[in-house]
């Protein structure tokens, strides 16, 4: 018998050290067209998700924040324009490539000065103690192998009285509203996948990834065992979305 350490890929079982590498495909995959698809799966209600997220951060000028999981960049342009010129904003993300169409797709828009990229792994955050005011990470964390331990390297290195801003896939709050999204992941969405990115495999993945996600109260205990205050959390959309936020003593 095998001692080898396993995690969930999805529904899959596959080796720890085999995960990092499977999540990477599907995002080097899904980069080119993941605004798009964002628009079309969500029907645009995740610019709604995302404007609540900028409005409870509480972010003001002068700041520096962390936007983990960054990908193209949707809260740092907002966060850029928030903390002015003394400010500093920091998008990361694990994938090149998603790092790379966010760069470009900022630097478009003219947010230049007060942003800077890292390719960095949410479990080891290459920052000093006490470095930020304000951390997120929009529809990442479900992709983090190990999620005790990135909150706990996001709790380091955020400032004390500094906020993290979970946004993530979360839990219908309804019975019904449960079974047509589960009717909508597993069927609608590796079909728009396939038709729009030509790729169904890993918006099948992102479906099964979102049900293996912690729900919304075993996050909030997740957070606060990480060493997190006045944790809490907010649904959206039915439970579909939930937003964690928690503040650094």
């Amino acid at each position: 018998m095998s001692d080898k350490r396993t995690t969930h890929f999805g529904f899959e079982q596959v080796a720890v050290e085999e995960k990092a590498q499977r999540v990477a495909g599907v995002f080097h995959s899904v980069a080119a067209k993941y605004d798009m698809m964002n628009d079309v799966m969500s029907g645009g209600i995740h610019r709604l998700w995302k404007r609540f997220t900028i409005e409870l951060s509480g972010v003001r000028a002068g700041d520096k924040v962390l936007d983990i999981a960054g990908g193209t960049g949707d809260l740092s342009h907002k966060f850029a324009r928030l903390v002015g010129p003394e400010g500093l904003v920091v998008l990361a993300d694990i994938n090149e490539s998603m790092l790379r169409v966010g760069r470009d797709k900022l630097i478009d828009l003219g947010d230049v000065g007060n942003l800077q990229y890292a390719q960095a792994d949410a479990q080891y955050l290459p920052f000093p103690d006490n470095t930020f005011d304000c951390i997120t990470i929009a529809f990442g964390l479900r992709n983090v192998t190990d999620k005790d331990l990135a909150l706990a390297s996001m709790h380091r290195i955020l400032k004390p009285g500094g906020r993290l801003l979970v946004l993530e896939f979360s839990k219908p709050t309804n019975g019904l509203l449960e079974k047509v999204y589960d009717t909508y992941s597993f069927r609608l969405l590796p079909l728009m996948g396939k038709l729009i990115a030509n790729d169904s495999e890993s918006y099948r993945y992102l479906a099964e990834s979102i049900r293996m996600h912690p729900d919304q109260e075993t996050l909030k205990d997740m957070m606060s065992q990480a060493g997190f205050a006045e944790t809490r959390y907010y649904n959206m959309t039915g439970g579909i979305v939930a937003l964690h936020k928690g503040v650094k003593p």
